[in-house]
């Protein structure tokens, strides 16, 4: 098995070496095998000297006019080549004596690098070489070569050269196939080593612009088995969490759900019903439950969510529910209050701002039960929080946390063998080929159907030089009884990043707008002071809320009717959508207002127009992912997907259905390939198994 053959079998492979492949995750031949190319680079045209512009990665050729040793600060060989159209300097930091007399006048070389300028003309730092003779064959580096991931002190030529020593000293033995063939044959895919073969050392003839794109059969071969390995891991995830009892929440008595909803000014939606409907037949049964509610901002998940949390509740036992941050803790703790405090249920609130006797008389009433409810950040999952009987466990924003946080906290409900239920919550709508490998360990309810009354929010773009028309609409809005909005990037300025900066522009806006009573918040402030700020402006006494992107999510003020949001062109998607979900939560028409500095490029001006195009958070997830690829629609938090090496879920939706299929079957037929295959891809990492 290629797992106990380390990587120091191969020639020239010494323990100084085999550290630095450590940090690219090689230890074993099978690893350095599996470190796929990055992209390819085109070396097959060379680029005539006279034609070479600045930033071009490419092949030249040319003839050694000169070559001498100079000291410029620091020792250096400056080699200038010609070619009849024009010279180019090869300059290198570390040479030998050996180096120096090789590059003799006259010889030919043809070299590959990045073309940059200096007080010399253009030049190439350290590029790849060699001497190059008219009747010699084409060489390897004169082909399309792959790109490796990079670490400190191992070129690509030595990648390349490694992976070469490594396909020749292989054995069919050496690289186990654990796709079944009948399940390679359904996918109609080549065989591993031949798509090993292939990414590693594409022939001459290779295709260019398909691998290139990633669409040749030896890189869909390896993305449907990195697809399958990952839905794999997840599914193992589930089975472990399953395999041991949950805590039955049957039916039972539901006064406490009655009057929860008996209390609540308007109708559950039907989407709202139906999600619920589907919790409470998990809550039932005597495994735990693993389900995610998905929905659009101000669907009312929420409320989904506190209203699971009766049957846990009713049962005598404890609720915990995880946020990403004290804005968003802060929050939701002031909504379950609204909710349950009538109802005589305690709600605690648990943050890493929360310190001495107040934290431990809540630790001490967490530990005793005397807290039913108990809603904090990831505070709750530390060391010192005890729960007494945690039922349900209730996750806000998934993608922020991550698989092992949430199972953190899902350890501190296990008791007496059972384990607690998990209900994970995202504002962020995921489409749903990428929800199928995303959350393939949870069963997924969407809530599509937002409440009756909500306005569609008018969206509209505007250059930051129309500032002061903005201005004067805040002004109209806020005298007409309304509040409103005005977001930056940064909380102060910065010579890097020229934003507007927070607590600049609240000083600007209460100049210009000396009849309005400014607030203004950011992650900077004290919890408390964050806390009175944002009480201000629910109250009505801040008309205009100045502050950083730490009010995107949870912030409900339905008073609230205009978003300003500046350097737009900056943020993606689901950002935009989710501080525009701040505005249009009560009866009065919205507006959300994106303000651009500059020229945008391409890319800014799509997202724009997606924003200003729909108001339909699954569309703007959908757009997301074409626009931005999935590590960035699901944070780079979300285990494993944002380390993928060659699959790109975007590209390779369309595998997506058989990988589902093939994972059934290889869980039921050959169950025994399943764990080789999935620490191939996604590795000895904890992602599918226990976390205590």
């Amino acid at each position: 098995m290629t797992d106990a053959k380390p990587v120091t079998t191969l020639r020239g492979v010494g323990e100084a070496l085999a550290l630095r492949l450590r940090a690219l995750g090689v230890q074993t031949v099978e690893d350095l095998l599996f470190l796929l190319p990055l992209r390819y680079e085109d070396r097959t045209r060379i680029v005539p000297l006279g034609e070479l512009r600045a930033g071009q990665r490419v092949a030249v050729e040319g003839d050694v006019q000169l070559a001498d040793v100079v000291l410029r600060g620091r020792r250096q060989l400056l080699c200038r080549i010609a070619d009849g159209s024009g010279f180019l300097t090869l300059r290198f930091f570390y040479f030998t004596a050996q180096q120096h007399r090789a590059l003799a006048k006259g010889v030919r070389l043809r070299c590959f690098g990045e073309a940059r300028r200096s007080t010399m003309g253009l030049e190439i730092v350290h590029p790849e070489y060699r001497r190059i003779d008219a009747t010699a064959p084409l060489a390897e580096i004169d082909q399309l070569t792959p790109i490796y991931p990079a670490t400190e002190g191992i070129t690509q030529g030595r990648l390349r050269l490694l992976m070469r020593l490594a396909l020749e000293t292989l054995s069919s033995a050496e690289l186990p196939d654990w796709l079944p063939a009948a399940v390679l044959a359904d996918a109609r895919l080549p065989s591993l080593r031949k798509a090993i073969e292939f990414v590693h050392r594409p022939p001459a003839d290779a295709p260019i612009d398909q691998l290139m794109d990633g669409r040749h059969p030896a890189q869909r071969r390896l993305a449907f088995e990195e697809l399958l390995a990952h839905h794999l891991s997840l599914k193992l995830l589930r089975h472990r969490i399953q395999s041991q009892p949950g805590w039955p929440l049957g039916a039972g008595a539901e006064e406490l759900k009655g009057a929860l909803i008996a209390a609540l000014p308007f109708q559950l939606t039907g989407a709202q019903r139906r999600s619920l409907a589907e919790i409470e037949q998990d809550l039932a049964l005597p495994i735990p439950m693993l389900r995610l509610v998905q929905g659009d901002v101000g669907c009312g998940k929420t409320l989904v969510a506190a209203l699971a949390a009766t049957r846990a509740l009713q049962s005598g036992r404890q609720v915990a529910l995880m946020a990403p941050t004290e804005l968003l803790a802060d929050q939701h703790a002031q909504n379950f209050r609204r909710w349950f405090e009538p109802l005589r249920v305690a709600v605690g609130l648990l943050t890493g701002a929360i310190k001495g006797k107040a934290r431990s008389s809540l630790l001490a009433g967490i530990r005793a039960g005397q807290l039913p409810i108990v809603i904090g950040t990831h505070a709750l999952f530390q060391e010192g929080v005890d729960f007494a009987s945690l039922a349900l466990v209730i996750v806000d924003e998934q993608h922020r946390f991550g698989v092992h946080q949430r199972l953190a906290l899902r350890e501190k409900g296990a008791r007496d063998g059972h384990q607690p239920h998990q209900l994970i919550m995202t504002a962020t709508p995921i489409p749903r080929t990428l929800a199928m490998t995303a959350y393939a360990d949870l069963d997924v309810s969407v809530i599509d159907e937002l409440p009756p009354g909500r306005t569609p929010v008018q969206t509209v773009v505007l250059a930051e030089t129309r500032r002061e028309e903005v201005v004067q609409r805040i002004h109209t809005a806020c005298c007409a009884g309304r509040q409103a909005y005005w977001v930056c990037p940064l909380i102060d300025e910065s010579d890097e990043m020229p934003y507007q900066a927070a607590e600049e522009t609240a000083a600007a806006l209460a100049a210009a707008l000396p009849e309005l009573r400014v607030g203004l918040v950011h992650g900077r402030m004290t919890p408390a002071a964050k806390e009175r700020i944002m009480a201000g402006f629910k109250a009505g006494a801040i008309q205009l809320l100045v502050a950083t992107t730490v009010i995107e999510v949870g912030v409900d003020v339905p008073n609230a009717t205009l978003m300003v949001i500046e350097n737009a062109e900056r943020m993606g998607l689901a950002q935009l959508h989710q501080l525009r979900g701040r505005v249009g939560r009560g009866q009065h028409e919205s507006a959300c207002l994106l303000l651009y500095r500059g020229s945008l490029s391409p890319l800014a001006r799509e997202r724009l127009a997606v924003m200003r195009a729909t108001n339909d958070g699954f569309e703007v997830a959908r757009r997301d992912l074409q626009l931005r690829g999935p590590g960035e629609l699901l944070g780079t938090r979300q285990t494993g997907l944002a380390q993928m090496r060659v699959a790109n879920l975007l590209r390779d939706a369309d595998l997506l259905p058989r990988v589902q299929i093939a994972a059934e079957a290889m869980l039921r037929a050959w169950p025994q390939q399943v764990p080789p295959l999935v620490n191939r891809w996604v590795g000895r990492r904890e992602l599918y198994g226990r976390v205590g």
